[in-house]
Formats: structure tokens, sequence, C-alpha cells
């Protein structure tokens, strides 16, 4: 690359700065990156590929994502980044893109964005600095943005929302490779996966590992809730529970049989994540 063409990541993170007013972030803030450890790409689980490949990579590596699969040129998370990052990896390559994950503006025990998944990465002080954001999430063309030294405004703007609890977050692009040995503070995973091949693989990881209390909801408190998702997905979550209670452990392993739509199970997975704090 030429000596006079910024690189991609700092042509986005320049871009994003001049959109942003306010003041600065409070430093002691942190991105989080909330997926689900035991789902399988390639043969390998994420944690699996976490633990071989000690870096967290975007959807356009891996071809999957816990929530819309559109990183491909042409596709919605595409046009997003072009709007968004001013352009600047239209020409990139998929390892140079951003990672996705949420700034944890209410200090949240399960991360900023459980919604993406039961198991989250803290980021240490330094990710700030190299971190874009916007509120609402950017498949809603969002048009308030925010940096590290102007990112104040986004928090203002998210504590006076009154959304639903799984759309209360503030999306944090992090525009570096993010290497467990050096940017990850901890894993934190639900107990749920205590004693399973999740817990023995996060010990390989080169960073602490961390429990938050868990999600778990029984089948009766899912059948309080129809009109959440759809009542197709209660009677889904419903057959799936054992002993009368859903956990995030059930939901993977029911991904791993291949008999139940993946868009389904998300949403089995939402009624949960909203209601089985």
């Amino acid at each position: 690359m030429s000596a006079d063409i910024p690189h991609p990541r700092t042509h986005a993170l320049t871009h994003v700065a001049s959109l942003s007013t306010g003041p600065p972030l409070d430093p002691s803030l942190r991105v989080t990156l909330n997926f689900h450890p035991d789902r399988v790409s390639g043969g390998r689980t994420v944690l699996e590929r976490l633990a071989e490949d000690g870096v967290y990579v975007s959807q356009f590596v891996t071809g999957t994502s816990n929530g819309g699969l559109t990183a491909h040129p042409g596709g919605d998370r595409w046009r997003w980044e072009s709007r968004i990052f001013g352009g600047a990896y239209d020409g990139a390559s998929a390892h140079e893109r951003p990672v996705y994950g949420a700034l944890d503006f209410r200090h949240c025990p399960y991360g900023a964005a459980p919604r993406f998944g039961s198991a989250y990465l803290r980021l240490g002080a330094g990710a700030l600095a190299h971190a874009t954001f916007c509120y609402p999430d950017s498949f809603l063309e969002p048009s308030d943005f925010g940096v590290a030294a102007a990112g104040h405004r986004l928090v203002a703007l998210a504590e006076a929302a009154a959304p639903d609890v799984l759309d209360d977050y503030i999306e944090a692009q992090v525009h570096r490779t993010v290497r467990l040995d050096r940017d990850v503070e901890a894993l934190v995973l639900d107990p749920c996966f205590r004693g399973t091949e999740v817990e023995e693989t996060a010990g390989a990881l080169p960073c602490p590992v961390e429990w938050h209390g868990g999600f778990r909801l029984s089948v009766g408190e899912l059948r309080r809730h129809p009109g959440y998702r759809g009542p197709e997905y209660v009677e889904l979550g419903a057959t799936l529970a054992v002993g009368g209670f859903l956990d995030a452990r059930i939901i993977g392993e029911a991904a791993r049989t291949g008999r139940h739509d993946p868009q389904a199970l998300k949403r089995v997975w939402h009624c949960l994540a909203r209601f089985g704090r």
C-alpha cells in the first residue's frame, strides 16, 4: 500500500471520528463480543477456532453469524460498512474488516449484547482507541456515531431510550485484529458449560476464564410469552427442554443435530436470553 494512502482501518476510524460529536467515553467502559461458544463452522466450534487461531474474526472470514448473515460483496453488511466507514473497506480483504461487539455502558454481567450469544470476550481498555460506535444497530441505518474521543453522546441516547432488553446496546466495531493474548481481559461463559468440552477448550485460551450467572428458563415461564418471538418458537423451545428447562447448552446441542432451522433456534435463544436471566 502506498505511503500516502491510509490503511483501511485508519481511513474508517478517521471517517467515523469526523461524524462524531460530544464528550469522550468513560475510559473504564469495555467493549464485549458476545457469541455462542459451541456453534460449529468448518468442523470446529467457535471456541476451538479461537483456541487454535488465537484471534477473533468477523463473519466475512467465518461465514457464520448470530445475527443476519449478509457479509459478502453487495450484501447488507457490506453495504452498511461501505456507508458507515466512507468506503474504507470496499476493496479490503476479509481479514482486514472490523469485528462487531457492543459497548458495555450498563455494566451487564452477561455482556453488552447477549442477543448474540451466551458467552463473551471482554476486551481491555486499549480496544477503545481502535473502535467506532453507532446507535442503534447498523442494520437500522443509524445516523449517530462515536469514537472514544467523542462517544458519550451515544451513551446518553441509549440511556434515554427504552428498547427491548435484547436491543439495549450500542454497537461497536473494532478496527484491529483482536488477539486473545493481547486484547482480551477475560472470556466469560455460561455455567451450563461447566464440566463440558467448552470449559476444557476454554482452559487452552491465553486469557482468563470467568463465569456469569447463567441463562435458564422453565417451560412454564417460556409459555407465558408466546407473543415475544412467536408461539411456534415457544413450542420448539418446549420440545427441546430437558427436565422442563432450557439453557444455552441445550440449544447448542439442537443446533449441532442439523434438524432445526438455525433461524428458529435463534428465536428460541432470544426467548431464553430475554426471560431466562
